[in-house]
């Protein structure tokens, strides 16, 4: 009979420097001090996620873990950099060894030593977005496809096309049918398009920011060496923000992590809003399938929102059925009921922000602690004329406001030259939207215009047969697109069409406009829905000169602002979509056109899944105010075409909220008292 013992490996006692259970709450040390194995952490919003990411990493290294066998995957080089200085003043040591930073700059570094391996020289060039749009030009101008008679998409569309499906692990038909449908005839072309990228790409020996990705994972697979080896190195792998990781991503972890399974991931899967530009949802759904074993751990304790914010944080993301449950609690007491603000149209919503925004400013708070959420850029469109207006500093997260975007000034140019044959920008500005018109091109026939004006005047002619007639001064391969400009323009030039901006503003989209969208940008749809907002704010303009003029104005003033505000670039009201204010926190916070079709987006209705989203970016929201939270919809909205305004619901997402957790303002219009 024999008799099993096992021989325990004798391990002298860790001195930790740190007083762990002192410096984090409950939540987070659990967490922090976890054995070895699969771990999923779960982190609400305002709950300290980097704080516990950053004394895990601090904790392993005093458990005698050696910084080369520390792997820490982050989204942003900035939030890397953070947490590795933190780490250093946390345990006072060198920390060289330690790899820190985003999959890209991890995937270039591996690649940098094992590029042969894969056909590539070790020095091979990174191309960042414009070079790569320039490589697939160049592709296409090579390829036999006839981009005229096909409309083929433009470099942009094709870089977007291309990186999706990498990013996904989907095959280009798939992506065809379900993301570029309006493409989908062109599927062989694209495919034998995207074949000659991918060669050329090899043999200049340049990578796009997606193969940093695509061929570290082609290496891990194909050289099993090399994997062994990154395996047996990284003993322990953090991931932040799992939740925003797509396929490809999550395969590479799951790989690198085979060998010890000590991966912990740490993300919030309520916030789980970017599926549009590729990242995976589920995998943080299913972090515990695909890890056995893996233990969940919770942190719940919120130390951003006071606790009305938090309840209806926790009211509004409770109907998504697929979620790991979690309840913020609140540490900081108790503040102001988030308020609901139920206003007339969008010009009275325009002016509620405004004027609250103003009485807190009055009482004390800078402009830079308050933000204005909203779904899409174009719903703040009344908003930014109100601020310009009443001269309120204001700055949007992407940088470019409403009437500076190339889309509406496009659409703008075909009004203006309608308005005004002399508008030598205008002129210009449409005709380069043509191929193969250039710089040079469209200056000679801009002097050809002018002649052809002076011949007009002269013998009272028409405008449209003189700009057909020029025609002759255009290259051959613009023929056709002269035609038809020349077309649209007379179309717009007639009298019961020239003085109704909203109409003119449909016939640019109808007559070809929209199709140079599909062409050229990548979110189109977000641009198509800015033009029609455009529209509807042009339809109570009886002149089209008042219409443009008043645009001209508020882009004026928009630019004075911009000039007068770097003086104090930093005290100026943000303006966002949710999606740019993820990670940032306000005093004060705004989350604005809470209309059905709206927030949630109409096209985004289609499934479960898609609605599960919106609700998380609603979620985002709430969650990104402090002290005070408002939340508003218009009960009416201009009609994008002619006719009576549009009565808009309530977002299906407050009408789940239960009404005692907000305050409902009663807006009026102020009449003053009679004398």
């Amino acid at each position: 009979m024999s008799r099993e013992y096992v021989l325990k490996p004798f391990r002298e006692p860790v001195n930790l420097q740190i007083d762990y259970a002192r410096e984090l709450n409950p939540q987070q040390y659990a967490a922090v001090t976890a054995d070895p194995g699969p771990a999923l952490v779960i982190a609400g919003a305002g709950a300290g996620k980097t704080r516990t990411l950053t004394y895990r990493v601090a904790y392993l290294l005093e458990q005698g873990v050696p910084p080369e066998n520390i792997l820490l995957l982050t989204f942003t080089n900035k939030a890397a950099g953070e947490m590795m200085r933190r780490v250093a003043q946390l345990v006072a040591r060198n920390l060289a060894g330690l790899w820190g930073g985003t999959f890209h700059a991890v995937g270039n570094r591996v690649l940098r030593r094992h590029a042969e391996r894969l056909g590539y020289r070790p020095d091979f060039t990174i191309l960042d977005r414009e070079d790569a749009e320039d490589l697939l030009g160049v592709c296409l101008a090579e390829s036999q496809i006839d981009v005229k008679a096909t409309r083929f998409p433009k470099p942009e569309v094709l870089a977007d096309l291309y990186s999706f499906a990498a990013n996904t692990c989907q095959p280009i038909p798939q992506v065809l049918e379900r993301r570029f449908p309006h493409v989908a005839h062109l599927r062989p072309q694209l495919e034998s398009l995207h074949t000659s990228y991918s060669e050329r790409k090899r043999i200049d020996g340049v990578m796009d920011f997606d193969d940093l990705l695509c061929l570290w994972l082609q290496l891990l697979t194909q050289a099993p060496d090399v994997c062994e080896h990154y395996q047996r190195r990284f003993q322990f792998l953090l991931v932040d923000e799992y939740q925003d990781t797509n396929r490809l991503q999550s395969d590479l972890i799951d790989r690198l992590a085979a060998r010890h399974h000590n991966v912990m991931a740490v993300g919030d899967d309520s916030q789980s809003i970017y599926a549009w530009r590729g990242a995976n949802f589920r995998n943080i759904l299913r972090f515990p399938e695909r890890h056995p074993g893996a233990r969940v751990f919770k942190i719940e304790t919120n130390y951003r929102s006071t606790p009305e914010i938090l309840r209806l944080a926790n009211a509004a993301i409770a109907p998504n059925i697929h979620q790991h449950r979690k309840e913020l609690v609140p540490v900081r007491g108790s503040g102001q009921k988030p308020a609901l603000a139920v206003c007339d149209d969008g010009g009275f919503q325009a002016a509620f922000v405004t004027q609250r925004v103003l009485e807190l400013q009055e009482g004390g708070m800078n402009l830079r602690n308050m933000a204005v959420l909203y779904r899409s850029h174009f719903h703040a469109l009344e908003l930014q004329l109100e601020l310009s207006r009443r001269n309120i500093s204001f700055a949007i997260t992407s940088g470019i406001r409403f009437f500076e975007q190339a889309h509406i000034k496009d659409v703008a140019a075909y009004l203006r030259f309608v308005c005004n044959p002399q508008d030598e920008l205008a002129f210009k500005r449409l005709v380069r939207l043509l191929p193969g018109i250039g710089a040079k091109a469209a200056d000679k026939l801009w002097r050809e215009w002018v002649g052809q004006l002076a011949t007009v005047r002269r013998a009272s002619a028409s405008r449209a047969v003189a700009f057909q007639a020029l025609s002759r001064a255009v290259p051959k391969k613009s023929q056709v697109s002269w035609a038809e400009l020349a077309t649209t323009l007379a179309q717009l030039d007639t009298p019961e069409t020239r003085n109704c901006p909203s109409e003119m503003i449909r016939l640019v989209l109808e007559a070809g406009y929209q199709e140079y969208l599909q062409q050229h940008f990548a979110n189109y749809r977000a641009r198509l829905d800015d033009l029609e907002q455009l529209a509807a704010y042009a339809a109570p303009f009886e002149k089209t000169d008042e219409f443009l003029s008043q645009l001209a104005l508020l882009t004026n003033v928009e630019a004075e602002a911009e000039t007068a505000g770097k003086t104090n670039a930093e005290d100026r009201l943000r303006l966002s979509t949710i999606h740019q204010a993820k990670g940032l926190e306000f005093d004060v916070v705004f989350v604005i056109m809470l209309c059905e079709g709206l927030f949630p987006s109409q096209r985004a209705l289609d499934n479960e899944e898609g609605e599960e989203e919106e609700r998380r970016l609603f979620y985002v929201a709430l969650t990104r105010a402090r002290n005070e939270l408002y939340l508003c919809y218009p009960l009416e909205r201009a009609s994008y075409r002619a006719g009576p305004d549009l009565f808009q619901q309530p977002s299906r997402f407050l009408a789940q909220l239960p009404c005692e957790l907000v305050e409902e303002w009663n807006l009026r219009s102020y009449s003053p008292p009679a004398h």
